[in-house]
């Protein structure tokens, strides 16, 4: 169980048999954990919501509301709580399918054995602090990964701070709330996180690329989003990183989305995407001057780009040129 050194974590069992909650808490006494206890989903539900619970263990055949339910209202409250289920073997399909659409972690199936219970838990605590360390540690490690990628094509370097500067310039002057300027900011710096997967002779390449290699590097949205999405970020990082590439007039990749079907966010971050990309020297071009900048955004207008972001970035970048007094 936990070391010494460790906070005492918090495991919430939930079961409608007060027998089997009464076991469960004598198996884990003495074992550095504050062990709480609840007698239906609902009263799960309020221990979660007013304490910091690491792992909730719970049953599926309740009555109200089934422990699949549950453990799916515990992950808009708790992200980081991992969640385990105990199943009967009728229902091992249903948890079968939670834990691979990531509702569930691991399910233990009815009648448990105390060593299995044991190593679940066990497991669970150090999934849980996994993902408080990322949480704790994100900043640190987002932005080390940016930089990581742009190791691998010198011309992009410091490219993902300045999309994200200039993202949250365009997300002030929206008025997006705070929390999801935070989100912004992340999506920014990993924006491009797939490019770990393109050959540097590609990425670097002096030349048109072939048709074979241009389908490579539109690749890299699906892989970024892979990425972020196993580093437990959230939805809204992975929309930027996935749909950074899309167009609103539709012609953009991967999935071809055209208008409001892209998330505002990724709307956001491809608007300063493609206008720091502009000033960059490339391997086959000059960067573009302020004035070309403008130009080519003003073309882009309500094809690649809509036409309020564009017309919120000129807005910034006019106030940007003024003369300081």
């Amino acid at each position: 169980m936990p070391d010494k050194q460790s906070t005492r974590e918090t495991v919430l069992f939930v079961d409608d048999e007060k027998s089997y909650l009464a076991y469960t808490s004598g198996l884990f006494e003495n074992r550095g954990l504050n062990v709480l206890t609840a007698g239906s989903a609902l009263e799960a539900l309020e221990i979660v919501e007013t304490n910091s619970v690491a792992v909730v263990v719970s049953d599926n055949e309740m009555p109200g509301m089934r422990g699949i339910e549950l453990l799916s209202r515990i992950k808009e409250v708790s992200p980081h709580t991992v969640k385990i289920m105990m199943t009967g073997s009728a229902d091992l399909s249903t948890t079968l399918a939670a834990i691979n659409s990531g509702e569930v972690f691991r399910f233990v199936l009815k009648p448990w054995k105390k060593a299995e219970m044991l190593r679940a838990v066990k497991d669970g605590i150090r999934r849980y602090r996994v993902l408080q360390a990322i949480k704790r540690e994100d900043e640190f490690i987002l932005h080390s990964l940016a930089q990581t990628i742009e190791l691998k094509d010198a011309s992009t370097k410091g490219h993902c701070d300045r999309v994200a500067t200039l993202a949250l310039k365009i997300s002030d002057a929206l008025g997006i709330p705070e929390d999801l300027r935070q989100e912004i900011r992340y999506g920014s710096w990993l924006h491009d996180c797939g490019k770990i997967g393109i050959p540097e002779a590609i990425l670097n390449a002096e030349r048109a690329l072939t048709e074979e290699e241009f389908k490579i590097v539109m690749k890299h949205p699906e892989w970024g989003c892979e990425v972020v999405r196993k580093a437990n970020l959230s939805k809204t990082v992975q929309d930027i990183v996935l749909y950074h590439h899309e167009r609103f007039d539709g012609k953009g990749y991967p999935f071809q989305l055209e208008g409001k079907q892209i998330p505002l966010e990724a709307q956001v971050v491809a608007t300063a995407d493609i206008c720091d990309a502009l000033t960059m020297d490339r391997p086959y071009r000059k960067g573009f001057s302020r004035e070309e900048v403008v130009w080519t955004m003003n073309e882009m207008r309500g094809a690649n780009l809509a036409p309020k972001l564009v017309e919120v970035l000129f807005a910034i970048l006019a106030e940007e040129a003024e003369p300081e007094e």
